[in-house]
């Protein structure tokens, strides 16, 4: 019987009358129901007990079952056909099974299928006795396999069949917001991230055009998946699919209908600086024969259990030479992207960037401020409404400084702090240029006080920019640098 069949039947069975309502679930699952919890036991526990307990989702008689279910996958007897069966009649009972439920069989697949410690030891013992020797190579090889987990041969399982991969790739992004709370979580989480490295390296990706002829099931997927700039309707999108435009995302051959990750690209004359003339579903299509720069205005990842799993660096380098091949007049290639982290970081630091200023920076800020004597406190008063803001401000000269320091000086071990900063930089490219009132929208406000920034790819500059950062050295333009506090 599938497990689909016998684990919902039993369940049933023991935990009679309604399913539990969803926040129960949810409650049962990050243990916080209002009342408090008996210390959790380990899932070994569990499987050695007779009786459940309290908050405990599956019995210890159907957390058993569902382990043997787990353990028949990867039987060395069956074959891989009916190993990926049997592992898809354990996805078919995920899918319809409570939360609570589902972490039970998470924790089974990270704690239950580790790798033989003394097998492994033991194979480390012999590599580090053959190092300098011609059984070097050989040992190496041995321990590596000793050090292989059960559950990477279990979750190659449910590969075989085409849903498989969605599945775990959708298991995963489950997964995820619970590795906090829940450490035990973390085996089955790394070796899903490390087997997606391999099975979504960018040798096995297609790069597709997406255009207004595309199948409307994937255009919807430009409109589900927009993480930057909140599509707004159909006309929206077919703007961005204009003539003037280029979108292209990444394909997995397993994930034929899915972009894992898209870029919108405008083909204009010169570097954008705002937002709203390129989402302005009005105007004209931009001359084709003048455009000299590509303005990659959004980049969106679509699968949150790719989480890990790099595809921006090839992305953007792949469009690029693609563009060029179709318009060799291209020159410049660079983002309008958000600072999504500024206003964030900004409300903690502005004290310290104030102790930077000079007396004469100080007493001109006080008096366009018109409080006397300036305090961290009236400069972000200060600066809520940006847009009213003149251009000779010493207000809105000082938003730029602070927003310089934190893109060009703002790092966490060795990485950018601004997220979108932090990919880009990490790609290879240098922070060119501010933009005021970029995106003076409610989110752009509320981001950043709608100031957007110019990430430059200079394709062949990529490599320096990178090791640049390496050392600890963020790639910036004269025109920022010269904005630093």
């Amino acid at each position: 019987m599938s497990t689909s069949n016998w684990i919902g039947r039993s369940v049933s069975r023991l935990l009679p009358g309604a399913s539990p309502k969803p926040e129960a679930d949810a409650q049962a699952a990050s243990g916080t129901s209002g009342t408090p919890a008996p210390a959790a036991r380990s899932t070994q526990a569990r499987l050695d007990a007779t009786l459940r307990q309290e908050g405990e989702a599956l019995s210890p008689r159907l957390l058993r079952r569902a382990f043997e279910e787990l353990q028949a996958i990867i039987d060395p007897r069956v074959s891989e056909i009916e190993g990926g069966r049997r592992a898809m009649d354990v996805a078919a009972w995920h899918a319809s099974a409570p939360l609570a439920q589902r972490r039970d069989l998470w924790l089974l697949m990270s704690e239950m299928f580790v790798a033989d410690a003394q097998k492994a030891k033991e194979a480390q013992a012999r590599f580090a006795a053959a190092v300098g020797t011609p059984d070097e190579a050989v040992a190496e090889v041995h321990y590596r396999r000793a050090t292989v987990s059960p559950r990477r041969r279990l979750l190659q399982r449910f590969s075989v069949y085409p849903q498989g991969v969605q599945f775990l790739v959708e298991l995963r992004a489950e997964i995820l917001p619970f590795l906090k709370a829940d450490k035990r979580l973390m085996a089955l989480d790394v070796e899903m991230e490390y087997m997606f490295s391999t099975w979504f390296d960018v040798g096995f990706l297609d790069l597709r055009r997406i255009s207004w002829d595309s199948p409307a099931s994937l255009i919807e997927k430009l409109i589900e998946y927009e993480a930057v700039h909140d599509i707004k309707s159909w006309s929206d999108v077919k703007n961005r699919l204009d003539s003037d435009r280029r979108c292209y995302g990444f394909f997995h051959p397993r994930l034929p209908g899915v972009p894992l990750i898209f870029v919108e690209v405008a083909l204009v004359d010169e570097m954008a600086e705002g937002i709203m003339p390129l989402l302005d579903e009005q105007a004209a299509a931009a001359d084709l024969g003048k455009a000299t720069t590509a303005i990659f205005y959004s980049i969106s990842n679509t699968q949150p259990g790719l989480r890990g799993v790099s595809f921006g660096d090839s992305l953007i380098k792949r469009v690029a030479e693609t563009l060029k091949d179709e318009f060799p007049k291209l020159k410049v290639f660079a983002t309008l992207s958000p600072i999504p982290g500024l206003r964030g970081w900004l409300g903690r630091n502005a004290a310290a960037l104030f102790e930077g200023l000079t007396d004469k920076e100080r007493a001109a800020l006080g008096h366009a401020i018109g409080t006397g004597a300036p305090t961290p406190g009236s400069f972000l008063a200060a600066i809520e409404h940006p847009l009213d803001l003149a251009d000779n401000s010493p207000v809105r000269q000082l938003l730029l400084q602070c927003a310089a320091h934190y893109l060009g000086q703002g790092l966490k071990d060795g990485k950018p702090l601004d997220p979108v900063a932090r990919f880009h930089l990490g790609n290879g490219a240098r922070v060119e240029r501010l933009n005021w009132a970029a995106d003076p929208s409610p989110k752009g406000l509320k981001q950043s006080y709608g100031l957007m920034v110019n990430y430059l790819y200079d394709l062949k500059r990529l490599d320096k920019h990178r090791a640049m950062l390496a050392q600890g050295k963020v790639p910036v333009s004269t025109e920022i640098h010269d904005l630093y506090i």
